[in-house]
């Protein structure tokens, strides 16, 4: 990771953590379990990837940070309510997240559920109520539709639903990526939009070049996700290295072998890229984050 993006992912993680802070309930508050299972999935953990591409595509369009707080919270909520299910026993089974315990095993089954469910209403809360962000109704509207089609059944559900029905079975490699496209690139698409549509006047063509952008960049995030469950470490990683082999998932590296997997990355880091060309160096940033996230290691 080059300084200047390690500077800058630890600024947008900082105000991140703020803003999550700011939003969720306090500890204290009736139900006090509840809450605290919110505050111990949503606080204190993560990379914080999705709100480094609201931030840096609200940029790249000369908004201000205040206006992109609101969000880069909001879609980070969609994130970790969607961990928690996750990890869930009907789902993955995880006992590790984030190099803490999952919320199910801080809390109880039942009390992961209701906080998933109640993060990610939370997620559409901050971006209804946010007087921060300076668009119009009809634009805001539109950025909760884009994360709400993102979070639901045409999107990372309906990955997630996919991928369970996938274990075990060999699928071809135009149906992983579809698979993954909806499953974690959806939520990625998602984060640049919305920080792209936090610019009221912004046109089709660099929208459509944000998202495509975006579309390169969530496969290889994910193919790097595969990699790292071969060649990482459960320490580095913060979650159990290995669990997908263990659990017969189809995976990059079980279609096109672990080079290929890797080569693979490396086209789709060259293609995010290209679907830069246009933009100049307020759009650095988003660079640095299709080459970070090839070659990061957790």
């Amino acid at each position: 990771m080059n300084n200047a993006l390690k500077q800058l992912l630890s600024a947008h993680q900082a105000r991140t953590e703020t803003t999550l802070e700011r939003w969720l309930p306090k500890p204290a508050i009736t139900p006090a379990s509840l809450h605290q299972a919110m505050r111990h999935s949503s606080l204190d953990g993560g990379k914080r990837v999705r709100p480094f591409l609201v931030y840096s595509a609200g940029q790249a369009m000369d908004i201000e940070l205040d206006q992109l707080d609101g969000p880069a919270a909001a879609v980070e909520l969609i994130h970790v309510y969607s961990l928690i299910h996750d990890d869930l026993p009907a789902m993955d089974d995880d006992d590790l997240r984030r190099g803490k315990p999952t919320c199910h095993k801080a809390f109880d089954e039942a009390t992961a559920i209701l906080a998933g469910d109640a993060i990610q209403s939370l997620a559409f809360h901050v971006l209804s109520h946010d007087n921060n962000i300076k668009v119009s109704a009809k634009r805001r509207l539109q950025m909760i539709d884009q994360l709400a089609v993102a979070s639901g059944s045409r999107g990372m559900c309906g990955g997630q639903a996919i991928d369970l029905d996938s274990v075990g079975k060999n699928i071809t490699l135009p149906a992983l990526e579809n698979m993954h496209i909806h499953k974690t690139g959806a939520l990625i698409r998602a984060s640049v939009m919305l920080g792209a549509l936090s610019c009221e006047n912004v046109s089709e063509t660099p929208l459509k070049q944000l998202d495509h952008y975006a579309k390169c960049i969530g496969l290889a995030f994910q193919i790097q996700d595969d990699i790292l469950d071969i060649e990482g470490d459960t320490a580095t990683l913060g979650k159990i290295q290995g669990a997908d082999i263990a659990r017969d998932k189809p995976t990059y590296p079980a279609l096109l072998g672990l080079n290929g997997a890797k080569q693979r990355a490396q086209e789709l880091y060259q293609e995010a890229l290209a679907s830069l060309d246009s933009f100049d160096d307020k759009a650095d940033p988003l660079r640095w984050m299709a080459e970070y996230i090839i070659s990061r290691n957790k």
